[in-house]
């Protein structure tokens, strides 16, 4: 998809290294900040009366966490865990947008794409940014459902799950692929973190509705729906899961099985995969069939809200659930950049936690005033003593909770105020091309002719920053991108541009008059900038410029193209040459381009009066 990523490669070392800082450098943040939590918390308990710590240690009544919660904020704290520890991989900030997103989008309708471009656009805009805050905000999740068992913190840590999982869902996931033909629940359809969010919902609930059965029968309920509608999917002709083989053309289960068995694995998973593969490539009928059945036969089960016919269904679900899991998602998270363990072990959580709210009421015991206190809003009096009364008050558990939700945030900052720039972050040009090499010697001076027919010297334009390329009239490859990574320049320098001086010399031989450096200039949208200005002149002239700053341009010898240095310089304001850049611009992207406009812009300031 156009502008999807930066061009990049995923291990680009540049990259891969700004990506581990930008964590290294936010980790010692997390620490700080869970140390002076730590801190304040055990001060403020010293300075509390003897009798307050006293009835923080006494019990009172109150009721267990119900089995069937705790099992899903436990269990999807740690997956949310597990999937922020995934995308600490180094090569998910630079792959990300067109290793993930962009595959998940492709399959559906064009209105999808246009959306999930518009975020992969924006991951690579920032993929420093984007990178790290994709992982300390899911790690923040999963440490806050698991450090807040009870209270309004632990309902606040369901919500975040339910809004980070649908923005990954949406985003992430291309809403699950439920848009894109060939839906499967052997494929994760409707997307695994949408039972991330489901978990959310049911976390975020008041207690209450918690201590009845009913809502266990509800969880297993919509889930029977799902599953029966997974069968009718499933068993629907024409979608290509009931042949194995047909006519040379693999089935879609065995071409997927087959690609998943190709990728970087465990050489006994791989080969479990293929012999998958190779057996319903020969039985791909029988092997719908039993996928067909087993769900209809669990979704009808948990539909029932019957007892003994759910506990059998519930077995046989969780093992269907275990092979499907390994025999045609790959365990998830294996083979290129994996961001989760796909959608059978939400599913089985969820189901899980429907079981034993169903099974299972709490029953009212000791709890401590301390955990009390975590779980009601502080009470009424002056604020900042009512606030440092209610966290000296409060337990361990919602200590590590405030510093779960407050890495959620560490995480979200940046990725917030990255977003709220629209323009590209230069490492992408820095990955692309290296650093600028820094120099300090007066520029050697020329003399030549702008677009409008005027004598231009360098030492007329004394007193600015100088931005100097060489740039090739007729060339339809890298000089339009540079030419647009100037006029980028411009756009971001604001006020800033009328210390600026914008010069290209053209880099041809034989195009090189006026009429080619203006029909040029019209092309490239650059006549309207103020300080832009593109010099030409005799061959000696041209050529004597080219050899003060070591450019070669030439005619190649199949003739018509010209091979000419992609270089930029700065020259600062007292007539010296500050830098040299390698301005090849690489893939051209939106991204790529924006990101070296900002370069050039950093540079022109860096050196501007």
């Amino acid at each position: 998809m156009p502008g999807m990523n930066s061009g990049l490669s995923d291990t680009n070392a540049t990259v891969v290294a700004a990506f581990r800082s930008a964590l290294l450098h936010q980790g010692i943040i997390v620490l700080a900040v869970l140390a002076a939590l730590a801190l304040a918390w055990v001060s403020l308990r010293e300075w509390l009366p003897a009798t307050a710590r006293a009835r923080l240690a006494q019990p009172g009544t109150g009721y267990a966490e119900p089995a069937g919660r705790r099992l899903l904020r436990i269990g999807f704290g740690v997956i949310w865990v597990f999937d922020g520890l995934l995308q600490a991989q180094p090569a998910m900030a630079a792959g990300m947008p067109s290793q993930v997103i962009e595959p998940a989008a492709a399959p559906s309708p064009s209105w999808v794409q246009h959306l999930i471009n518009w975020a992969g656009t924006s991951w690579s805009y920032h993929p420093i940014q984007a990178g790290a805050a994709a992982v300390w905000i899911q790690v923040g999740i999963g440490a806050w459902l698991l450090a807040a068992p009870r209270g309004w913190t632990s309902r606040l840590a369901g919500l975040a799950s339910v809004g980070w999982g649908l923005v990954v869902w949406v985003f992430g996931e291309a809403f699950g692929g439920i848009f894109a033909p060939g839906s499967t629940l052997l494929f994760g359809t409707p997307g695994a973190v949408l039972f991330y969010c489901a978990a959310g919902v049911l976390i975020a609930l008041p207690e209450e509705r918690w201590r009845s059965r009913r809502l266990g029968r509800q969880v297993l309920a919509v889930l029977g729906l799902y599953l029966i509608g997974m069968a009718v999917l499933q068993a629907w002709p024409g979608r290509g899961f009931w042949q194995g083989v047909t006519r040379g053309q693999q089935g879609s289960l065995v071409a997927m099985v087959k690609s998943m068995a190709t990728t970087p694995q465990p050489h006994w998973l791989a080969s479990l995969l293929s012999a998958f593969a190779t057996f319903d490539s020969a039985h791909g009928a029988a092997v719908n069939l039993v996928v067909v059945v087993v769900l209809a036969v669990v979704g009808t089960a948990l539909l029932s809200g019957r007892p003994e016919l759910i506990r059998p269904a519930f077995w046989l679900g969780g093992a269907f659930a275990l092979a499907v899991w390994v025999l045609a998602q790959d365990l998830g998270f294996l083979g290129g950049l994996g961001t989760d363990p796909n959608s059978m072990i939400p599913l089985s959580l969820l189901a899980g936690g429907g079981y034993l709210a169903m099974q299972h009421v709490p029953e009212p015991v000791p709890v401590v005033a301390a955990d009390r206190a975590a779980t009601e809003p502080a009470t009424t009096g002056q604020a900042p003593a009512r606030l440092a009364g209610a966290f000296a008050a409060a337990s361990m558990r919602a200590v590590f909770a405030l510093w779960a939700a407050v890495i959620v945030l560490i995480g979200a900052a940046p990725m917030a105020m990255a977003q709220a720039n629209r323009n590209a972050d230069p490492i992408i040009a820095e990955a692309i091309d290296g650093n600028a090499a820094p120099l300090n010697f007066p520029a050697p001076a020329f003399t030549l002719t702008d677009q409008y027919g005027r004598q231009v010297s360098l030492a007329s334009l004394r007193g600015k920053v100088v931005l100097l390329t060489f740039l090739d009239p007729v060339c339809t490859s890298d000089c339009p991108q540079i030419a647009q990574e100037f006029r980028g320049a411009d756009q971001v320098l604001g006020s800033k541009a009328a210390d600026v001086e914008l010069v290209a010399i053209v880099a041809n031989p034989i195009y090189r008059s006026l009429a080619y450096t203006r029909a040029f200039d019209a092309q490239e949208r650059l006549s309207g900038l103020k300080n832009w200005l593109y010099l030409t002149g005799s061959l000696a002239q041209l050529q004597q410029a080219w050899k003060d700053y070591a450019i070669a341009a030439y005619v190649l010898p199949a003739g018509g193209m010209i091979a000419h240095s992609d270089v930029a310089y700065v020259i600062g304001p007292n007539g010296h040459t500050r830098e040299e850049l390698d301005f090849d611009p690489g893939p051209g992207t939106t991204s790529s381009i924006s990101s070296f406009a900002v370069l050039l812009t950093n540079d022109a300031k860096q050196y501007a009066r």
